[in-house]
C-alpha cells in the first residue's frame, strides 16, 4: 500500500459526489457549446469540467474526483503536475519564455538529455529537429526523407493515426479523418498492419505475408507502385486499437528497408518515453528506425515535438527546411530535459513494464469470465481490451465500448476507446499511478462489465455480417443548437458507431 505521504494523487478517488455531469460542469459545457466550434469532441466522450489535477486523478468543478486512465492521449506519462516538472516550469518561468531557434541554456540541455537516451544507433549519432505537435513532427519526417532519398512515396499502415492537420492526414488511414480535409499532398502507399486478432495477410502466423507483399510492391513492375522512399509505422498501432503486431514484424521490417535502401521511420509520440515499458516500443525488437517521431509525452503537456534522425542521413538541409515560430519554447523544453531525467535515472520504466505484464493479466482474467471481450493485448501501460458481438466472428462491438466508457464515467473511471469501430477500451494511465487506484479502477472496469451484461440486447433492425463505415454527412445533420454533451448509454448495444451516425 502506498504510503498516503507519497501519493501524488488525490488519495479518494473515484469519489462521485453528484452524477456527471454535475450542475456547474453543465453551466460550463453549455457555454462552451454557445461560445466554440461544434468540431470538438472530447466533450461529448468526457462531459465534465475539469477544475485541478494531481498525479493520475482530476476533480471536476462539482467536486467529483475521477481515476484518469487516459491521461491526455498518453501526454502525461509522469501525471498531471509532477512536482519535479512543476519546479522546472517555475524555475524556467523567470528566464525566458520564447527565444525563436536562438540557443538558450534550456534547449542546449533538453538536446543533451535527449541524446543520452535516443534508440540503438541514434544516440551519439543523430541531429534533432523541432516541430510543434505529432503530426507536424510525422509530416516533417516524411519530408525530410523524400529530400534525402530524391523521390516521393511512403508506405503508411492500416489503422495508422499520424495526425489530422495538413498533408499528414494522408497519412492516416481513416476515411472519417480524409473526409474533412482538402489537403492532397504525398504519395502515400497503403498495406495493412499485421493484426495477430484480424489478420490480413497471415499476421496470425508472423509478419512473413507482410513483407511479402512489401516485397511484391517493390519488385513486381506492375504493382502500381512507382517509388518508396521510406516506411512509416507505428511500432505499436496506437488509435488504430492497441494491436500488437508479431515479434518478428519490425525487425523484418528494418532488414527490407535495408535490402531496399529504404528509410525507416517510427512513429513513436504514443508509444514512446515510458509508456511500453521500455523507453522506445522499438526497444522491445532491438530495431533503430533511420528517423525517430517523438511528442506528447516530451513536453509533460505543453506542446512540443521532436525528429531526430540519423546525423549522415543528409549532408546538409537548407535553412528554412521546415518553419514554426513557436517551436522549442523554452518552457516546453525546460520541462522536457526534466521529463527526461525523471524518466531515467529511476526504476520507473522497469516498474511499468513489470506492472503492465500484471495488469495484462488481470485484464485477461476479466476476459475469461466475460465473453464480450474478444481480445486483450499490450505492452506496458499501452493495453487494448477489444468488445466484440461474439468470439467466433469477431465482429467488433462498437457499442458496447462507447457503453463501458459512459459506464465508466459514472464510476469515477476516464478510460477512451480506439479502433475503427471504437470496440477497444485502451489503457494508458500515467506510469506514476498508485497501486491502490489501480486496483480501484479494475473493480470499476468489472462492475461496468457486469452491468452491461446484465443489460438485454435489443435486437438489430440490420444485422451486418462485416463491419461496414457509413460516409459521414455532417452538413445534413446539423446538432441542436448549443447542446451539451451527455454521456447516455447508446439506444441500441449492438449497434455500431457508424450506423448511429448515419442515422
Amino acid at each position: 500500500m502506498t504510503s498516503k505521504s507519497d501519493w501524488l494523487s488525490f488519495p479518494d478517488a473515484p469519489h462521485i459526489v453528484v452524477p456527471p455531469p454535475g450542475p456547474r460542469s453543465r453551466e460550463l459545457l453549455a457555454e462552451q457549446a454557445r461560445l466554440e466550434t461544434d468540431a470538438i469532441g472530447y466533450p461529448h466522450y468526457f462531459p465534465i469540467a475539469p477544475k485541478v489535477a494531481q498525479g493520475a486523478t482530476i476533480e471536476d468543478v462539482d467536486g467529483n474526483r475521477f481515476i484518469d486512465w487516459v491521461a491526455g492521449i498518453s501526454v502525461l506519462n509522469l501525471g498531471h503536475r509532477h512536482p519535479r516538472l512543476v519546479a522546472a516550469l517555475e524555475a524556467q518561468s523567470h528566464e525566458i519564455w520564447h527565444a525563436l531557434e536562438l540557443p538558450t541554456e534550456a534547449r542546449i540541455r533538453f538536446l543533451r538529455e535527449l541524446e543520452g537516451v535516443l534508440p540503438g544507433g541514434l544516440r551519439g549519432h543523430a541531429r534533432i529537429f523541432f516541430t510543434v505537435t505529432g503530426g507536424d513532427a510525422v509530416e516533417t519526417a516524411v519530408n525530410l526523407a523524400d529530400f534525402a532519398q530524391g523521390k516521393q512515396g511512403t508506405v503508411a499502415f492500416s489503422g495508422a493515426y499520424h495526425g489530422v492537420h495538413g498533408g499528414v492526414v494522408n497519412l492516416t488511414s481513416g476515411r472519417r479523418y480524409h473526409s474533412t480535409s482538402y489537403f492532397g499532398t504525398g504519395k502515400v502507399i497503403r498495406v495493412p498492419y499485421p493484426d495477430p486478432y484480424r489478420p490480413v495477410l497471415g499476421a496470425d502466423k508472423g509478419a512473413a505475408g507482410t513483407i511479402a507483399y512489401l516485397e511484391h510492391l517493390v519488385n513486381d513492375p506492375s504493382s502500381g507502385v512507382d517509388a518508396i522512399s521510406s516506411v512509416l509505422v507505428e511500432p505499436i498501432l496506437g488509435e488504430g486499437g492497441y494491436v500488437v503486431p508479431p515479434d518478428d514484424f519490425l525487425p523484418s521490417l528494418r532488414e527490407f528497408c535495408d535490402r531496399h535502401h529504404i528509410l525507416l521511420i517510427a512513429d513513436e509520440v504514443q508509444s514512446g518515453l515510458g509508456r511500453t515499458g521500455r523507453m522506445w516500443a522499438v526497444e522491445h525488437s532491438k530495431v533503430t528506425p533511420d528517423i525517430l517521431c517523438i511528442a506528447k509525452t516530451v513536453g509533460g503537456g505543453i506542446p512540443l515535438s521532436v525528429v531526430a534522425y540519423r546525423s549522415d542521413l543528409v549532408k546538409e538541409l537548407p535553412r528554412g527546411f521546415h518553419l514554426g515560430t513557436y517551436r522549442a519554447n523554452p518552457l516546453a523544453l525546460a520541462v522536457g530535459a526534466e521529463t527526461v531525467r525523471v524518466l531515467k535515472e529511476g526504476d520507473l520504466i522497469d516498474q511499468t513494464r513489470s506492472r503492465g505484464e500484471q495488469l495484462l493479466s488481470r485484464f485477461r482474467s476479466l476476459a475469461d469470465r466475460h465473453p464480450s471481450i474478444g481480445d486483450v493485448r499490450g505492452k506496458g501501460f499501452m493495453i487494448g481490451v477489444e468488445f466484440v458481438h461474439n468470439r467466433t466472428s469477431r465482429l467488433p462491438w462498437g457499442d458496447r465500448g462507447k457503453a463501458m466508457r459512459a459506464a465508466l464515467l459514472g464510476r469515477g473511471v476516464l478510460m477512451h476507446t480506439a479502433g475503427a469501430w471504437d470496440q477497444v477500451l485502451r489503457f494508458m494511465a500515467p506510469l506514476i499511478i498508485e497501486d491502490e487506484l489501480l486496483d480501484r479502477g479494475l473493480a470499476a472496469f468489472e462492475d461496468s462489465l457486469e452491468s452491461l451484461d446484465a443489460t438485454p440486447e435489443r435486437t438489430a433492425t440490420t444485422s451486418p455480417q462485416v463491419p461496414h463505415r457509413a460516409e459521414p454527412a455532417p452538413h445534413l445533420h446539423p446538432p441542436p443548437e448549443h447542446a451539451i454533451p451527455s454521456p447516455v448509454m447508446p439506444e441500441r448495444p449492438g449497434r455500431n458507431l457508424e450506423e448511429k451516425d448515419a442515422s
